[in-house]
């Protein structure tokens, strides 16, 4: 059974592939409702950010979630490498995003127990955060800009995960 700060699973196996989204350093709360809302839609089982280098939910936070503040657990720890190393020890695959990875997104499996680690804009993730991940993938970008917004970088990279967890669910007839 999966149990994580304190998170009880949901009956019948919805926990039984997990997807979450962890934030490094992302201190606009913008961002950080944009990216609520986006997991929320895209069913992510918990958003985690540091309690240091990060925003907490607020009042802009909430607005802008539309609801998903209220929704989607929210969790800021002490220490986000320790958490990510936690999560692989629960057989969660620890994704990280680097405009310097070699593998786009599109290009690793999304489908079993997955968090997806993005960073700040500007800035990334945090070069320890970086180096306990499992993987680093980048988001092609074809234009003239150099990165996205986090929210946007989230959208990505959720609903590719999600794109991937239906194709298999429609292959197999199992329920995502």
């Amino acid at each position: 059974m999966f149990l994580w700060c304190g998170v009880e699973p949901e009956p019948q196996g919805a926990w039984a592939n997990p997807l979450f989204l962890l934030l490094d350093s992302v201190t606009d709360p913008h961002n950080l409702g944009a990216c609520l809302r986006v997991a929320d839609g895209a069913g992510v089982h918990a958003v985690v950010a540091p309690k240091d280098h990060a925003v907490g939910v607020n009042a802009t936070v909430a607005k802008v979630a539309s609801g998903a503040a209220d929704t989607i657990p929210y969790f800021m720890v002490t220490n986000l490498s320790r958490t990510i190393k936690e999560l692989q020890e629960c057989g969660i695959w620890v994704i990280g995003t680097s405009d310097t990875a070699e593998h786009s997104i599109y290009d690793v499996d999304l489908t079993g127990p997955v968090a997806l680690v993005l960073g700040a804009e500007g800035t990334g993730m945090r070069q320890l955060t970086a180096k306990n991940c499992d993987q680093l993938v980048s988001i092609p970008m074809l234009g003239g800009v150099e990165s996205l917004n986090v929210s946007v970088a989230s959208g990505v990279c959720l609903y590719e995960a999600v794109r991937q967890r239906q194709a298999l669910a429609k292959s197999t007839n199992k329920v995502v």
